[in-house]
C-alpha cells in the first residue's frame, strides 16, 4: 500500500515541524466553536465566549468586614443605638459622634460610621461600648474597592472553573456565554489490539482507549465515542473518516495508522479526502508520526501514534492546543523549570520525558519507552528537552492535568 496519493502530498512545510511550532500551529488553526449561554451548573469546564464584567461595584455598598460595632466619629465610649444583622439595613439615619450600632460581617455600614471595632477588641457595659480608636474606615470594605462597575473580571477564553462560577454567581449571573466543550470521537486502530484481559502472544492490550477520554475531559473536551477499528478490511477506517460519519463530533482522533507501515492508512485517506494539512510529523521523540488535518467540511482529524507513551506525548502536542483553539482559550503557557539528572538530547528533536518536580528542580523518573506508561503514571509533568538544552538549564513542563 502506498502511503500518500501522489497527486496531493502534504506540503513540505507541514513535515517534521519543530515541537514548539507544532503546538502553536494546532492552536491557531481552528476557528472557535459558536458561543452559547449555559446555566452556571452546566458551564463548568467550558470557556468564556465573552469577558465577564461586573454589573455593579463590588462590593455594591460599604460593608462590615468584621463582626463588631460600627462607630461614629471621635473616641469612645459610644452609645449603641441598635443592630444591623447580615442581610438587614440600618434605617436609623447617620451615626454621629458618640454613637454606634452592632453589626455583622457583610452587613451594610450606616452613613457616618468611621470604622468597625471588632467584637474581640470591644467591651460593652449596658448600652455603652468601649474600644480602641481605629484608623478611618478600618474593617470597612468600601463600595467598589474590589472592582468598579463595568470592570473586566475575567477575559474571554477563561476556563469556567469553580472559582469563576462562584465569582459569576456573586455578581448576580445565572447563565454565562461560553464556548461548548469540543466533542471528540476516538478511533483506536490495529488488528493486534485487544480490549479486555491479558493479551495473548502477538497481541497487545489497548492502553490508549482507557486514558484518552479522561485526558480529553481534562483538556476541555468531551468524548462522544471510543471505537476500535481493525486494519483489515482496508475500508474500515475509510468509512469512519469521511463526511457524514462523525456522529456530532467536532474532532476525530485516530490512534495508530499514522506511520509508514503497510497497514497505516490515515495519511492516504486524508490525502484522498483533500484534507488541509496543518502538521504532518513533529520533530520530537517519541511521537514523531503525529498529524493534524482539516477535512473540507471543517471536521478536524488528529493522528496519534499507536504506542501509548508516544500517543500521550502527541495528545499534549497537537490535541491539547487544538481543543484550546476551538474553545477560544489561549495557548497554555508552560512553566520553565531547571532540569537535573542524566538527560540526553537528540539532535534535531525535542525529547519529551516524564519528570518529578519538587518546586525548584525537575528530575527524570525513567520508564518512558514509547510503549511504556510507567514514567508518565508516576510523574508530575512532561519536560520538553530541546536539542540544544544543556544540563541544569530550564525546560518547559507540561503539567499533568
Amino acid at each position: 500500500m502506498t502511503i500518500l496519493a501522489a497527486s496531493a502530498p502534504p506540503p513540505a512545510s507541514c513535515r517534521d515541524v519543530p515541537w514548539t511550532s507544532a503546538r502553536e500551529r494546532a492552536h491557531a488553526a481552528p476557528t472557535p466553536l459558536p458561543a452559547t449561554r449555559a446555566p452556571l451548573a452546566d458551564a463548568a469546564g467550558s470557556a468564556l465566549a465573552e469577558a465577564l464584567r461586573s454589573p455593579q461595584p463590588i462590593p455594591a455598598f460599604h460593608t462590615a468586614a468584621m463582626d463588631g460595632y460600627a462607630v461614629g466619629p471621635g473616641i469612645g465610649p459610644w452609645r449603641v443605638r441598635g443592630v444591623v444583622p447580615a442581610g438587614g439595613i440600618w434605617a436609623g439615619g447617620t451615626l454621629h459622634a458618640g454613637e454606634a450600632v452592632g453589626i455583622s460581617t457583610g452587613a451594610p455600614v450606616p452613613a457616618g460610621a468611621r470604622a468597625v471595632v471588632p467584637l474581640e477588641q470591644a467591651g460593652r457595659s449596658g448600652d455603652l461600648v468601649h474600644g480602641p480608636y481605629l484608623a478611618e474606615e478600618r474593617h470597612i470594605r468600601r463600595a467598589g474597592e474590589d472592582a468598579p462597575a463595568g470592570s473586566v473580571l475575567a477575559p474571554a477564553g477563561t476556563r469556567a472553573g469553580p472559582a469563576l462560577l462562584g465569582l459569576a454567581a456573586a455578581c448576580g449571573y445565572d447563565t454565562l456565554p461560553v464556548r461548548p466543550r469540543p466533542r471528540v470521537r476516538i478511533l483506536v486502530t490495529g488488528d493486534e489490539v485487544t480490549r479486555t484481559g491479558r493479551p495473548a502472544t502477538g497481541r497487545v492490550r489497548d492502553a490508549i482507549g482507557p486514558f484518552l477520554p479522561p485526558l480529553v475531559r481534562a483538556l476541555g473536551g468531551e468524548t462522544t465515542d471510543v471505537r476500535h477499528v481493525p486494519d483489515r478490511p482496508a475500508g474500515s477506517l475509510r468509512a469512519l473518516v469521511r463526511a457524514g460519519s462523525y456522529e456530532g463530533a467536532d474532532v476525530t482522533v485516530v490512534t495508530g495508522s499514522t506511520s509508514v507501515g503497510a497497514t497505516d492508512q490515515l495519511r492516504r485517506l486524508l490525502t484522498e479526502a483533500d484534507a488541509r494539512w496543518v502538521v504532518d510529523t513533529v520533530a520530537c521523540r517519541p511521537g514523531h508520526p503525529q498529524l493534524l488535518a482539516r477535512l473540507p467540511d471543517q471536521h478536524w482529524v488528529v493522528g496519534l501514534p499507536g504506542n501509548p507513551y508516544a500517543a500521550l506525548v502527541a495528545a499534549h502536542t497537537l490535541l491539547a492546543p487544538l481543543l484550546s483553539g476551538l474553545t477560544g482559550r489561549p495557548l497554555p503557557a508552560l512553566p520553565s523549570i531547571p532540569l537535573a539528572g542524566d538527560i540526553r538530547t537528540v539532535p534535531g528533536r525535542t525529547r519529551l520525558i516524564p519528570v518529578a518536580w519538587d518546586g525548584a528542580t525537575a528530575h527524570p523518573v525513567g520508564g518512558h519507552g514509547p510503549a511504556f506508561l510507567r514514567g508518565a503514571a508516576l510523574a508530575d509533568a512532561l519536560a520538553a528537552v530541546a536539542p540544544d538544552w544543556r544540563p541544569g538549564q530550564p525546560a518547559p513542563l507540561i503539567l499533568h492535568p
